[in-house]
């Protein structure tokens, strides 16, 4: 039986009246390659803020190896092995590629273990594809490979679970398949378990193992990619006849 990394129990977040996540509950495990999909507005990234200790929660609470870290500060979502990207990538623009990832490394990676693909900046660059990019600043980039450099960033931290908000937008076709084989790659090299939100759903589809749909707030879905395409709820809510077999 996979090893349970993070279960989130009826977690809800509201802003003022509106319920922006509404007692949501998922368990992710080691490994694992999920997809979280849903119309805008949804709660996808306020769901992802909470899990990785950007946002505490209203209630509900967020167990990591028997702790529960409902309102702890994302430093201790760090510390347990949880990193994420965010939906515009937050890179330093000023600093080198290679030091963008060496920051990562220094702030947060130091005092966990980490295999081979992980031991320095330039394994990490080479395995997300930046080798070539290493000397250049983060700014002179382009966006595709910015929102590689985050990646490699948050792989610097040597996470267990990995969260990837829209890694896909604003890149081509071509780029939104690399990057989805990208992300099956880190998750089989590097044994870790990926979270990834996307508006991309057919490439989503076709890689991940599970799906969880959120409409309004609401956990509506879970299941294989098969499952999702046959839900008749989650047909109306979002995927209408684009997926739907």
């Amino acid at each position: 039986m996979a090893e349970r990394l993070l279960e989130a129990r009826a977690v809800t977040v509201r802003f003022g009246g509106l319920t922006a996540v509404d007692a949501v509950d998922a368990a992710f495990d080691a490994g694992e390659l999920v997809g979280i999909i849903g119309p805008n507005g949804a709660g996808k990234t306020t769901f992802f803020n909470a899990i990785s200790g950007v946002q505490p929660p209203t209630s509900g609470a967020l167990v990591l190896g028997g702790h529960d870290l409902a309102g702890q500060g994302p430093h201790r979502f760090a510390a347990r092995g949880v990193a994420r990207t965010f939906q515009t990538p937050r890179v330093f623009g000023g600093l080198r590629v290679r030091e963008n990832v060496d920051f990562g490394l220094q702030f947060a990676g130091r005092g966990r273990t980490a295999g081979p693909a992980l031991a320095d900046a330039q394994t990490i660059l080479a395995l997300i594809g930046l080798s070539a990019q290493a000397d250049l600043p983060a700014s002179a980039v382009t966006p595709a490979q910015q929102r590689l450099l985050e990646i490699g960033m948050a792989l610097a931290t040597r996470p267990r679970l990995l969260l990837l908000d829209e890694v896909a937008a604003g890149l081509t076709e071509a780029e939104v398949e690399a990057m989805a084989r990208l992300i099956g790659r880190l998750r089989g090299e590097l044994g870790l378990a990926v979270v990834w939100i996307e508006h991309a759903v057919t490439t989503l589809l076709r890689h991940v193992e599970r799906v969880l749909v959120l409409h309004q707030g609401r956990k509506i879905a879970d299941g294989t990619p098969a499952e999702i395409t046959r839900n008749a709820e989650v047909i109306e809510a979002y995927l209408g006849d684009e997926v739907a077999a």
